[in-house]
């Protein structure tokens, strides 16, 4: 049974709350409610639109741990499944690229792009078998702010209805993000629960601390952090003078800007050319999470100042990153620590806590629909 002292400590007002008990990040069962309650019920990014562009264009992934297809079928509808064939479970797709049908590689059971069962290798005999009644089964898919996003959820709303105004605000500092093309992958296996990951990217309270390249790349002092419905927008200026960041002298966007989209998608526009960074953060066990952070920019080829851009992150801010969570989640193993207080800014400055505490009373609120449905 799910633990019924989870909101311990919680305030709605940041300034007087404490944070999730531990026992969210370190036990197995909230790992296992997080999967059934947060990630298999919200809107999960798979790539950007130039993956699916074209009729046939296919893209496979996972979503708590559920294999997933996203198809462009021929009238140009994008589509997405679950990638199991409905003879034996086999799956269908693998990877990315195009193709004119979906063939299971086990028997051969071909289906049309829109899930339509075509083909059945010796089935003309069976009685009562028939193609028509055999279909892969559907997933939510939608494009959004020049993305693809998943939910497994089939009674979910559209993520441009739960989102409000997400999409007009991207779209008011990215115009051109669905323009972008694919340029770089990184890729991190961190020893640390999902929620502290994302706990650590909502806030620049330990920035100063911990990230002073990141203080001199932008200007803390207009750092701003706004919370929504179910994203948060991080905002501030870029630096005036030198960094040790990047050089950002020639940069033609000047603003860095920041959204979380809950639960676990991170869209960001550093300062440099038009850009935009997708950090996904995917749940892999109650202790380990992967990240991936995918460079799209005006040219395939990275220029000089997106070079410098990506060693920075990946040789400096990320270590500087994944050395705090997993430090936090082998603290949070102790008997020393069960919940600590949010740190907030009345004034929403980039030093304070407060899309933390949204974040959590996000995740509480799941808790309470899964608590409800579980058994007393």
């Amino acid at each position: 049974m799910l633990n019924s002292d989870i909101n311990c400590g919680y305030n709605k007002n940041p300034t007087q709350s404490h944070s999730l008990l531990s026992d969210a990040y370190t036990h197995g069962e909230w790992f296992t409610t997080d999967n059934h309650f947060i990630i298999s019920k919200t809107w999960q990014w798979v790539c950007h639109v130039e993956k699916t562009r074209e009729p046939g264009s296919f893209i496979t992934t996972e979503i708590a741990g559920q294999p997933i297809a996203i198809v462009r079928d021929r009238d140009g509808g994008l589509r997405a499944f679950y990638n199991v064939c409905k003879h034996r479970a086999h799956h269908l797709l693998s990877g990315e690229g195009t193709t004119s049908r979906i063939m299971c590689p086990y028997h051969a059971w071909t289906y049309r792009l829109d899930g339509s069962l075509l083909r059945a290798p010796h089935t003309e005999n069976l009685p009562d078998f028939r193609l028509n009644d055999i279909c892969l089964d559907q997933v939510q898919v939608e494009e959004f702010c020049g993305f693809v996003f998943v939910n497994l959820d089939p009674t979910a709303e559209s993520l441009a209805a739960q989102s409000g105004d997400l999409q007009s605000e991207i779209m008011h500092w990215a115009p051109d993000v669905a323009d972008l093309t694919f340029g770089h992958r990184l890729t991190y296996d961190i020893r640390s629960n999902w929620k502290n990951v994302v706990d650590n990217f909502l806030e620049c309270y330990h920035c100063p601390i911990a990230h002073k390249d990141f203080c001199d790349l932008v200007d803390m002092d207009t750092y701003k952090v706004t919370t929504h419905g179910i994203y948060s927008s991080h905002m501030a200026d870029a630096g005036n003078g030198q960094n040790s960041a990047y050089d950002v002298s020639a940069a033609t966007v000047k603003t860095h800007a920041v959204w979380w989209l809950w639960p676990t998608t991170c869209l960001m526009r550093y300062p440099g050319r038009s850009s935009m960074i997708v950090l996904n953060i995917i749940p892999v066990a109650v202790d380990r999470t992967l990240e991936t952070y995918d460079f799209y920019l005006e040219t395939p080829e990275p220029n000089e100042m997106e070079l410098d851009a990506i060693r920075y992150l990946d040789e400096v801010l990320q270590v500087e990153d994944i050395a705090l969570v997993e430090s936090v989640q082998k603290g949070m193993n102790t008997p020393a620590f069960s919940q600590g207080r949010i740190v907030a800014d009345p004034n929403g400055s980039g030093k304070s806590e407060h899309a933390l505490h949204h974040f959590h009373g996000l995740v509480l609120d799941a808790y309470a629909r899964a608590a409800a449905k579980s058994p007393a």
